[in-house]
């Protein structure tokens, strides 16, 4: 794609086309591009949460947020807990709610990782597993965690290759609740093979291909886009490195 950007007259050239620079068209190209050039500069590193270091872009951390907080669940689960950032996101969220409490599970938990989530204020809305987040093992414990008439929210964040999106998508979405979701984080791989620091696999084999796949096989669960509580603007589209993440369960 070739962009040229005219800010004297306001016009942008898409290619041979021309748009208004100041039109929800152009704000969802150009965004498209910020995307891929900020993962590239490791834009989302920049970030934490009460604390801890949380490795997602703002819009993300905003959406799941309005989710959660729509939801209500019981238990909220994730695979994937690097520095613990969005352990301590979901366990505020609990505490503010009322309700709720966290398991964070991941194939390794590193020691200062571990013992910084453990003395933070939130710590007892969180329990930590360490384990392959496919492995009998953990799921036989998630089963002894959970009890009957739970609801459950899912986010998977650990290993992105489809092949494992899709074993986490099999064997997570026993635990979601009619009008809950399991949410298969960074499938904008789909888009980033392509920078430096993107590997050309990734356009196949990434979370969206494995969430989009998922939902044509199991009818019990659709995509569907979060609804924006509040939104007075003109972009009612979402910026995101979550495309396609939103798997909602619509009956049992």
């Amino acid at each position: 794609m070739k962009i040229c950007i005219d800010t004297k007259i306001n016009k942008v050239m898409v290619d041979d086309y021309e748009i208004d620079l100041y039109s929800k068209e152009c704000f969802k190209i150009l965004s498209e591009i910020w995307l891929k050039v900020g993962w590239d500069q490791k834009y989302v590193y920049g970030f934490s949460w009460l604390g801890r270091p949380i490795i997602q872009l703002p819009e993300d951390i905003i959406r799941i947020q309005e989710v959660i907080y729509q939801v209500k669940p019981d238990v909220i689960i994730e695979t994937g807990v690097a520095h613990g950032g969005t352990s301590i996101l979901f366990a505020s969220l609990c505490k503010i709610m009322n309700k709720g409490r966290v398991i964070s599970i991941d194939i390794e938990i590193r020691s200062h990782n571990r013992k910084a989530i453990v003395s933070h204020e939130l710590s007892s809305w969180i329990t930590l597993i360490e384990g392959s987040s496919v492995s009998d093992m953990v799921i036989k414990q998630l089963q002894d965690l959970i009890h009957p008439g739970e609801s459950v929210l899912v986010v998977l964040d650990s290993n992105h290759t489809k092949a494992h999106v899709m074993k986490e998508l099999e064997l997570y979405s026993q635990f979601i609740s009619i009008g809950s979701y399991i949410v298969a984080t960074d499938g904008s791989m789909e888009f980033l093979y392509d920078v430096p620091r993107g590997v050309s696999e990734w356009k196949i084999d990434n979370p969206k291909t494995a969430a989009e796949e998922f939902a044509r096989t199991h009818p019990e669960f659709i995509i569907k886009e979060p609804e924006f509580p509040f939104n007075e603007g003109n972009i009612d589209f979402r910026v995101t490195h979550w495309p396609s993440a939103f798997l909602k369960r619509i009956r049992g």
